[in-house]
């Protein structure tokens, strides 16, 4: 079960992870999960590029460690970067130590402050550990969820929920993967077309890239030295210190 809209109550409980964009303008931000990979991101990348468009790409560490020749052509198209953990983990399900090393191991790899969790699942905990670690670490969560991900979902009503909910400012969820590939492929071109004909851009996601390296840096020098022991007593202080 899964909402293509995300509700207003949602935003105001979290109110501190980024939802949308200021509609000021007519902007739509399209984000793509879960890779880089072959076939699938080289396919949003031309399909981007017809439009002269820039996005996100929220990228899976394993991913860019398996395919670091797509990763680059993500980057030389000049769009935005986020971490998407390094193993695609659920924030509810994994200890708060596992997912802050893996996120952690991710961003070796890419320095980015754009960061969102995977199935929009993280313990409040989670983001206070990470925002310690990495001063100015932007959250991203969505108001447009595509659905491309369900298999059960027919193409033609993905594309109609995506047109039916996008606003300016809105921060919009494909998924550049095997998995949603059937309906991404049918979706994304139609529903950039739509757009592109009612007159609005396409704009990655801002972030400032050089200021968050620093912290984590740092903090990844510091963990390198410690036992686990020392990590385990470094992550309960910033717990208690949170809550």
């Amino acid at each position: 079960m899964y909402l293509v809209k995300s509700p207003r109550l949602l935003k105001k409980l979290y109110s501190k992870l980024t939802w949308h964009m200021p509609p000021g303008k007519p902007s739509i931000f399209l984000t793509f999960d879960d890779g880089p990979i072959p076939i699938v991101t080289p396919f949003v990348l031309k399909i981007l590029k017809r439009h002269n468009a820039k996005a996100t790409f929220f990228c899976i560490g394993d991913n860019i460690s398996k395919h670091p020749d797509v990763f680059e052509q993500v980057k030389s198209d000049g769009h935005a970067i986020g971490n998407h953990t390094y193993n695609h983990l659920n924030g509810w399900k994994t200890e708060d130590k596992i997912y802050i090393e893996n996120t952690l191991k991710t961003d070796s790899l890419l320095h980015t402050n754009l960061f969102r969790p995977p199935y929009g699942r993280i313990k409040r905990s989670q983001v206070s550990l990470l925002q310690k670690a990495k001063p100015g670490l932007q959250f991203i969560m969505w108001d447009v969820l595509s659905g491309d991900f369900d298999i059960n979902l027919d193409p033609e009503k993905c594309l109609k929920n995506v047109l039916k909910h996008t606003r300016p400012g809105s921060v919009v969820v494909f998924h550049d993967s095997l998995k949603a590939f059937p309906r991404l492929e049918y979706v994304l071109p139609r529903a950039m077309e739509a757009w592109a004909g009612k007159g609005y851009a396409f704009e990655g996601l801002p972030s400032n890239d050089e200021k968050s390296t620093t912290s984590i840096k740092k903090l990844k020098g510091q963990m390198s030295k410690q036992s686990p022991t020392e990590i385990d007593k470094q992550l309960k202080d910033l717990r208690d210190e949170w809550e």
